[in-house]
């Protein structure tokens, strides 16, 4: 598939730069997200953690009755587990370790996991998996095994370019060869997530979808979306771009960002 894309410039990017509420989703994410299991994957940092809690969001608002597995035991900060109480305010199911071992490193919600897997496959809900960086992370699927059955499955490898060792679309496809071999899954999506975070800009995005859309001639796996900042978003939008976008309200914060009252942008626990 060939996307067409508008002109952009680094101005009109400007309005990206400051923290934004909760927005509705522009794009029917029903038609996006029909798997019983949706499995994020990429490499770490590439924005798999706050792409699966506004799609978890998002999914809900849709009518879907929505469980989120926190898969990531890789990286201690930046995880969904960061946000359960949000989460859990609107309804949506965190598979997350409790107690003293909220922090851990372990995979020790697998058996969890797999129960909810069932319930998603028999029908009626939404089972979305965060995964931890790069191959390393993505060896937890492995132990899944059937629970993860092929064609009822999604597995959908973020693409952000401004990552180490992710800057071209070689470095990329080595990395979606890794995580498949060590989560024994096939990649069957793609989505184009290439940003600076608060510094993003249209360009930055229309960038990425470009790298995005190479990568999916060069497998044959499809570009199933974009993601970015919802004023980015809202910039391509009124561009007229044909490819759907997500987007993004950043909720997953640094330990230095406090909640205000009335706000989700923070990382209390």
């Amino acid at each position: 598939m060939c996307y067409r894309y508008p002109a952009a410039s680094k101005k009109a990017g400007a309005g990206a730069r400051a923290g934004v509420a909760r927005s509705e989703p522009r794009v029917d994410l029903l038609s996006i997200f029909q798997s019983p299991i949706t499995v994020f994957v990429g490499h770490f940092g590439s924005g798999k953690s706050e792409i699966a809690v506004n799609v978890a969001f998002a999914l809900r608002d849709q009518g879907r009755d929505v469980v989120l597995g926190d898969l990531d035991v890789v990286k201690p900060y930046f995880r969904c587990r960061l946000v359960r109480h949000d989460l859990a305010a609107q309804g949506i199911e965190l598979i997350v370790p409790e107690g003293a071992n909220f922090y851990a490193d372990l995979p020790i919600v697998v058996p969890q996991v797999r129960m909810a897997a069932e319930q998603a496959l028999a029908g009626g809900r939404s089972l979305l998996l965060d995964v931890g960086g790069d191959d390393t992370g993505a060896r937890v699927l492995g132990t899944l095994g059937a629970s993860l059955p092929a064609g009822r499955t999604d597995v959908l490898f973020v693409v952000n370019a401004n990552r180490p060792f992710a800057e071209n679309e070689a470095a990329i496809l080595s990395m979606l060869r890794d995580v498949e071999t060590a989560a024994r899954l096939p990649v069957t999506g793609l989505i184009a997530n290439t940003h600076l975070m608060d510094e993003t800009t249209p360009a930055d995005t229309l960038q990425g979808l470009e790298i995005a859309e190479a990568l999916a001639r060069t497998t044959g796996v499809p570009v199933r979306c974009g993601a970015a900042l919802a004023p980015v978003c809202a910039a391509l939008a009124a561009g007229g771009t044909l490819v759907p976008l997500i987007p993004i309200t950043r909720y997953i914060v640094p330990p230095y960002v406090r909640r205000r009252p009335g706000s989700r942008r923070s990382l209390a626990v």
